[in-house]
């Protein structure tokens, strides 16, 4: 979202000139924060939430999209492993990202969805999961949590802000672990609020900035402005929120902490400690949206059940049908489609007022590549699991005209409870995809 451009009316001076346009640049953020109270979601008894997992190298598009489509449909050797969910969940074929190219930084956009990363002066936009932290995040201690597994720093995540800002993954379990479950001590405490009030102090200078210019711009602008100052209480009202949180004890649970695996190649270990710190988040409704990028570009070689690869993780991607290299990338992705098959049954085991912790939590797992062998951005392989729908089923769209992926975005926000007609590029909710 641009800046609003700030006319004036009539002369000032540079020094005042300035401050007006860094009240302007700081808009774009409050902006997006304003629909939080407005639009949010009622406190639902038995909440709803969202787990976004992206493989940036995707699955051997063979093996994962079955052959015949609708209900019927013959899972396919890699969902076979699924078997037992399969009322559970919805695979796509056709759908992707309409003009979202560029292959490997293609999975910045995954929850984004917005156009042509790979240009010059490329800038992000909001990702799905901060969509919905901006609107139902107050409601929870975190607004969402922003995982991942062997990634580039400050290069890759799935979390972008209002203002196409990269929200750091963090990838030590242990982190993770501590964050949602471990009190801090009354000194750690008071130093966090500390830092709350500093936050809520420069707003209160920013917005005193702000009604000073106010009186040397037009009416337009003056409109918003007064939509700035509606931001910045909102913000308020959220910096207070936080604060609360703070002195409340946080939740505790069975589980110890986890044991951060030190290699790189120990991969699949990562990414199962990941699974359980979602899982628990969602258990305790820490948090009720989080994302995960498995940053399989940025691997090496890996490990697989005791079994090591012959090469790295990227370079067994780009396989040129070598059957030896296939064997191997199968072996990863089966290893995949087990955890996920483990997350689901973990999931089902958690009940909350009558449902399981899987008919409340929607599981989309993905990749922003189609095939990685040739780095195309369309068929992309797409599993959609649980959180309120009526799955069982294989949607296939046009497989050269793609179904643009955002619309199930627009069933997933409006399943959440958020008013939405409309995410990035989609033209609707996601055909074929039913509410239970």
């Amino acid at each position: 979202m641009n800046a609003p451009y700030v006319s004036i009316q009539r002369h000032l001076s540079r020094r005042r000139f300035l401050r007006g346009t860094g009240i302007a640049l700081g808009l774009p953020l409050l902006e997006a924060m304003m629909p939080a109270f407005a639009r949010a979601a009622a406190v639902e008894d038995k909440p709803r939430r969202m787990l976004g997992i992206c493989n940036n190298l995707g699955l051997v598009p063979e093996q994962f999209f079955p052959t015949d489509a609708g209900r019927n449909y013959q899972l396919s050797p890699y969902l076979e492993m699924l078997r037992e969910h399969r009322e559970g969940f919805t695979v796509f074929s056709g759908v992707s990202h309409p003009d979202v190219d560029g292959g490997h930084p293609a999975d910045n956009c995954f929850l984004t969805a917005a156009p042509h990363p790979g240009s010059g002066g490329f800038r992000n936009t909001i990702s799905l999961d901060q969509y919905l932290a901006e609107r139902i995040g107050h409601l929870t201690r975190f607004p969402s949590l922003t995982l991942g597994v062997n990634v580039a720093k400050g290069k890759r995540s799935l979390s972008w802000t209002g203002s196409g800002a990269l929200i750091p993954c963090e990838e030590k379990p242990s982190e993770v672990f501590k964050r949602l479950f471990i009190q801090g001590t009354p000194e750690e405490i008071a130093g966090q609020v500390r830092k709350l009030e500093l936050g809520q102090s420069i707003l209160d200078t920013v917005a005193g900035q702000a009604e000073d210019l106010q009186r040397h711009i037009g009416a337009k602008d003056k409109d918003r402005l007064d939509q700035y100052f509606s931001s910045v209480r909102d913000l308020e009202q959220r910096l207070q929120m936080s604060r609360e949180w703070e002195h409340k004890p946080k939740p505790a649970v069975a589980s110890a902490p986890p044991l951060d695996p030190t290699d790189p190649r120990e991969y699949m270990q990562k990414v199962k400690l990941m699974y359980d710190m979602a899982r628990l988040a969602f258990e305790t409704d820490s948090t009720r949206s989080v994302t995960l990028l498995l940053d399989s570009v940025n691997s090496p070689v890996i490990d697989v059940n005791g079994e090591k690869m012959s090469d790295g993780y990227h370079s067994l991607s780009h396989h040129g049908k070598s059957e030896a290299k296939l064997k191997q990338l199968k072996t990863i992705d089966q290893w995949h489609m087990k955890l996920l098959a483990d997350l689901f049954t973990q999931l089902k085991a958690v009940g909350e007022a009558g449902d399981s912790l899987f008919e409340r939590t929607m599981v989309l797992y993905g990749s922003n590549l189609g095939n990685a062998n040739t780095h195309v951005t369309t068929n992309l392989p797409i599993l959609f699991a649980g959180g309120g729908f009526r799955h069982g089923q294989h949607l296939v769209f046009d497989k050269v005209r793609n179904y643009p992926l955002p619309n199930l975005f627009v069933s997933m926000l409006q399943r959440m409870g958020v008013e939405a007609g409309k995410f990035a590029s989609s033209t609707g909710t996601m055909r074929g995809l039913e509410m239970s």
